[in-house]
């Protein structure tokens, strides 16, 4: 049962070319003839190097072999012969074995071509003259899962092609054994067992062939024939002494043992039938580990394409945040759409006033408030150093100088040097939106007086703070726009707007204010009661989730009992809109006391 006498029934040669291209025909087909595979044979060549190692080897390939077998090494002709009937399907101009990959789709061919490299890798021994061809044959018997795991150690990616090829090598020689009676049995469970046992195959797979082996040839005699082909695969490549002796060993204890053992009848049948088993529940097991690698690759895929489509439209979304800005944020405050066109009615403002002394007052209290908040202690850096400058540490001098004394190198930095640094105070950004639809008038006035009390106090806090107030109901209006100057008068509006479009003044807010970029105080301020339909009330939420996760506040403020709660705000219900003001300023000053 050598592994270089495989016989393998193939299937018949390609069907005939068609003949006329003119009458409805399927188009002709290059013929797959002996010369077409060259290009094959001489592509498997080089990969052959990269599988054994070795350059001084030639790959063969053609349909049919010498040898009889689906493959085969010839050590002393440095040859790899590979039958190409092994591809079938396909033919030969569909086959590139030189690109790294295109194995995938022929794995069958592949398992067998791996394994002959293996061969060519490692069964460098050669049998002494005069040797016992009965030896010689164990030999090689053993040398057949011997080889496959030395070539595991160094390419353990090729397993699933070795366990490939097992179906196409061992299949036949069950099929078709070249040994009969216990020795038959006995070659069966070193192709399989040996292949279980240096990691080919795995044992729940082999238990049929086990427990059929244990069954004919006894628990003894399978223990020592397994601790020989172990033994085995321990072997040197070149040590031909010690393989031969693996080969005699193997063959005393079946001599010894065979009178002994019945020899079951229909044995071959039985074996067929166990390793059939052992196969199909190879290639079932093979079947689920490519279906989870494909599972695992199309989740990948999936995930990936999901976040290229995330990335692109948030940079979508930004880019019409940017030109929302824009148009929102005009010279004029004109009303505008949410595509940044003006729109011919529907402006909120109804004017502006000078703002009262409650107003100013309101304003220097939460300027105070901000920058006591902002204020940040100077932190100290020390480091040491065996000179000046820097001020004198009297133990480390004294440690120093212990040291120069006995003779080694000093180790003791005696100066301690602190510097004190200023910690940059951060700005504030804070952005308003109020929803000017019918049924918010009530917080018209106190919005107004909070929008201009929070942009006065922040500009006059930090000239980097910003603050910016925009209406919405189905249109924008920009109360206040984010400049280094403090508002002079308080602009008053009107609430008689329909709709709602929350998500497009988050957007232009959020742009206009970098609420989303770290380093500053951040406050988003909502004022409405929320009572949106559920693709603005998802458009809006989205928006919130996005500011959120960036690290800047999100609070609602509502006015009455029937408002309804923006999923990832804070809620904040104010019976009383006067106290307004007094809300956003806490929540003003609590953004920037939280910004590290």
């Amino acid at each position: 049962m050598s592994a270089h006498h495989h016989i393998q029934s193939t299937p018949e040669d390609d069907a005939d070319l068609a003949r006329w291209d003119d009458d409805g025909a399927p188009p002709a087909q290059p013929r797959s003839s002996p010369a077409a595979w060259l290009r094959v044979g001489a592509e498997l060549g080089d990969r052959l190097v990269a599988l054994s190692g070795r350059q001084d080897l030639l790959v063969t390939c053609r349909p049919g072999t010498r040898s009889g077998a689906p493959a085969a090494y010839f050590p002393t002709l440095g040859e790899v012969e590979f039958d190409a009937r092994l591809f079938a399907p396909l033919r030969p101009h569909e086959i590139h074995p030189r690109i790294v990959g295109d194995e995938e789709r022929y794995p069958a061919a592949w398992g067998v071509f791996v394994h002959e490299a293996a061969h060519a890798a490692h069964s460098v021994w050669t049998q002494p003259a005069g040797a016992d061809p009965r030896v010689v044959e164990a030999a090689l018997l053993l040398e057949e899962s011997r080889v496959e795991g030395a070539h595991l150690i160094t390419r353990p990616t090729d397993r699933t092609y070795l366990r490939t090829s097992a179906r196409t090598l061992v299949m036949p020689d069950i099929a078709h054994p070249t040994l009969q009676g216990i020795e038959q049995a006995a070659a069966a469970a070193a192709l399989i067992l040996g292949r279980r046992d240096i990691g080919i195959l795995d044992a729940d797979e082999t238990r049929a062939v086990a427990d059929l082996c244990k069954k004919v040839l006894g628990a003894p005699l399978l223990t020592t024939l397994a601790r020989i082909w172990t033994a085995a695969h321990q072997c040197a490549d070149h040590d031909a002494t010690t393989m031969l002796a693996h080969g005699q060993e193997w063959c005393d204890a079946l001599d010894a043992a065979a009178p002994a053992l019945p020899v079951p009848e229909g044995l071959s049948d039985l074996l067929t039938g166990a390793v059939k088993v052992v196969m199909d529940h190879a290639a079932a097991t093979d079947a689920a580990d490519l279906a989870a690698q494909d599972a695992a690759a199309n989740a990948m895929a999936s995930r990936s394409k999901a976040q290229a489509q995330d990335r692109a439209q948030r940079a979508r979304q930004r880019r019409e945040a940017a030109a929302t800005a824009k148009s929102v944020f005009n010279a004029r405050s004109t009303t505008v759409h949410p595509d940044g066109t003006p729109a011919p009615s529907g402006n909120p403002v109804t004017g502006t006033r000078r703002p009262t002394a409650a107003e100013q007052s309101a304003a220097a209290r939460l300027s105070r408030a901000l920058r006591a908040a902002a204020y940040r202690e100077r932190t100290e850096e020390r480091t040491t150093s065996p000179t000046p400058p820097g001020r004198l540490n009297m133990r480390a001098a004294l440690a120093r100088d212990a040291q120069r004394a006995a003779g080694s190198v000093p180790t003791a930095e005696p100066f301690t040097h602190t510097r004190r640094r200023n910690s940059p105070t951060p700005p504030l950004r804070v952005g308003i939106a109020v929803d000017v639809s019918g049924s918010m008038r009530a917080a018209c006035k106190p919005v107004a007086s909070a929008a201009w009390i929070v942009a006065r106090a922040a500009a006059l806090t930090d000239p980097d703070s910003r603050t910016a107030t925009i209406a919405y109901d189905r249109h924008l209006t920009a109360l206040t726009r984010p400049t280094h100057r403090a508002p002079e008068r308080v602009t008053t509006f009107d609430a008689t707007g329909g709709h709602h479009n929350l998500a497009n003044a988050i957007d232009a807010l959020d742009h206009g204010l970098e609420l989303s970029r770290p380093g500053a105080g951040r406050l988003l301020v909502i004022v409405t009661d929320a009572h949106y339909g559920s693709a603005e009330t998802a458009q809006a939420v989205t928006r919130v989730k996005q500011l959120t996760t960036a690290g800047c506040a999100v609070l609602q403020l509502t006015l009455t009992a029937e408002s309804r709660h923006l999923p990832g705000t804070t809620l904040l219900h104010l019976p009383q809109p006067s106290s307004a003001p007094a809300a956003i300023a806490k929540a003003a000053t609590d953004a920037i006391r939280r910004t590290r």
